[in-house]
């Protein structure tokens, strides 16, 4: 393998074209219609356009296919979101005659499933979560299918209990997904859930599982090779989470002790195994206040929170995957865990008004320095924020000798990080360093629910805040359009905090 096409953009893909080149790989990469010039455009030997704005453009699975053919890639990254995880993009990268860099169609289609998932886990000797699959025969007729689906439903439920979790098969990132306290909820909860799904998935199966409030969100990070070697590297929390989305990560998770790592990477190994994976992949589990852990689900691709796996163990999981999939070994030693790393993800969002997403240009940016930090990100100062895109900016990341000094590092971080042109979640995320269920390690996937059940909101900005804002902004753009040869001044009068000001 000499060249790889990297079929994503933003952090992920600046972040995988980055390995290639350290891998001394010829690194292509794509851009939308939109997107001439981004970051991760100019990190490429070479970069290719697509037809058309916005995300579809890299969804286009046949004109990416057709991109990397035409400048003799040899190999496809899909990053992770768009076609990552879609067997059909997969099979069609290897009957091009190209390298997949993740794991085989079959092994995604298996883990893409969620019903199919659950049985091949239990067969594989892998706990699940107590719960049941729901068979229902299509018929075409949609009408007679969630007759069909109703009747399923009811009488599974009075065998798991309430309270339950209705959840797509072909679901994920929350979409298709219900909690129900009672049967009186069921029926409105399956129509929702179906009809979410089919939007989003084009498959309105759906199956139940037992609510476990409380349980924390624990992951591990597996890889594996052609040569019939499976590693685990240990365990991330994720437990953190608003609407089903992780917000704040950390590697190792402080309440597993080295016996329950053992188990837990032992089930991860098993269920890898199961399907014949090879590659990057993160098998994910709930865990109970009493160490019983169910297998949740598996991704095969490599996960956002990857970076914090990365600096507790000291590989590289993207070069991993890149000489994986070159047919080689992996060069992943014994597992061992040094020092405690945290992960936040930094959003155009505006946290006070229920995470709407925000747009507009990136005025200032400033990401902190010092020891122990690192920013995965794809934009730069000066770019402007789409809403065509995810809004996440770019992700944080600490690492220190223990988990209280790495919390201690990501508080000075979020504090010094300035980005002023469009609002962001830097004080919320900032707020959350102070947390008590974070501080004190007892977090669990309920606890932003908990901690603002009527939402988060921001201290105002003060007038002497506001005022070195736009000073920062004025300065900055004009040496922007100084350099343009166009006029000085900020391009927005609006500008949002993301640093507390005494």
């Amino acid at each position: 393998m000499r060249t790889v096409l990297v079929a994503n953009r933003g952090e992920i893909a600046c972040r995988v074209l980055r390995a290639c080149r350290e891998a001394g790989l010829r690194a292509v990469a794509v851009h939308a219609e939109d997107e001439v010039g981004a970051m991760h455009t100019e990190l490429a030997d070479l970069s290719v356009p697509l037809s058309g704005a916005g995300a579809s453009a890299y969804l286009d699975g046949e004109a990416i296919i057709a991109a990397a053919l035409q400048h003799d890639a040899d190999g496809i990254h899909p990053g992770f979101g768009f076609l990552s995880e879609r067997a059909g993009f997969a099979q069609a990268v290897i009957d091009a005659g190209l390298i997949w860099i993740g794991p085989s169609p079959d092994a995604i289609k298996r883990m893409g499933d969620k019903m199919t998932a659950r049985i091949t886990m239990r067969e594989a000797g892998v706990p699940v979560i107590p719960g049941e699959e729901i068979e229902v025969e299509p018929t075409g007729d949609e009408t007679a299918d969630l007759d069909a689906t109703l009747v399923a439903v009811r009488e599974a439920s009075q065998r798991v209990g309430f309270p339950l979790l209705l959840k797509a098969s072909a679901g994920g990132g929350g979409k298709g997904m219900r909690a129900v306290e009672s049967a009186e909820g069921l029926d409105e909860a399956v129509r929702g859930a179906r009809r979410e799904a089919i939007a989003a998935f084009g498959d309105g199966r759906v199956y139940l599982e037992r609510l476990l409030r409380g349980a924390r969100h624990v992951e591990v990070q597996v890889l594996a090779d052609a040569h019939g070697r499976t590693v685990h590297l240990g365990e991330r929390e994720c437990s953190v989470q608003r609407r089903h989305q992780k917000v704040f990560e950390e590697a190792p998770c402080a309440v597993v002790d080295e016996d329950q790592r053992q188990r837990m990477g032992a089930a991860a190994i098993a269920a890898a195994e199961a399907v014949d994976y090879v590659g990057a992949g993160t098998v994910e589990f709930l865990m109970e206040n009493d160490g019983t852990f169910h297998f949740l689900e598996m991704n095969t691709r490599i996960q956002v929170e990857h970076p914090i796996t990365e600096l507790v163990t000291g590989v590289d999981l993207v070069r991993e995957q890149l000489r994986i999939a070159a047919g080689e070994p992996m060069t992943v030693p014994d597992l061992a865990m040094r020092g405690h790393a945290i992960e936040v993800r930094i959003y155009a969002e505006d946290p006070a008004n229920g995470f709407l997403p925000s747009i507009g240009p990136l005025a200032v940016f400033r990401p902190p320095t010092g020891p122990g930090l690192r920013l995965d990100t794809g934009v730069r100062e000066g770019d402007e924020v789409s809403p065509s895109y995810d809004p996440m900016l770019a992700k944080l990341i600490v690492h220190a000798p223990s988990r209280n000094e790495a919390l201690q590092r990501m508080r000075r971080a979020l504090e010094e990080f300035i980005i002023l042109g469009t609002t962001t979640n830097v004080a919320f995320l900032r707020d959350l360093c102070d947390l008590d269920a974070v501080v004190s390690a007892s977090t669990s996937t309920t606890t932003l629910d908990e901690a603002y059940p009527n939402g988060w909101s921001a201290e105002p900005a003060t007038e002497a805040a506001l005022a070195l804002g736009a000073v920062l902004a004025s300065a900055s753009q004009g040496q922007t359009h100084a350099a343009e040869g166009g006029p000085s001044g900020p391009r927005s009068p609006f500008f949002s905090l993301s640093r507390r000001y005494p």
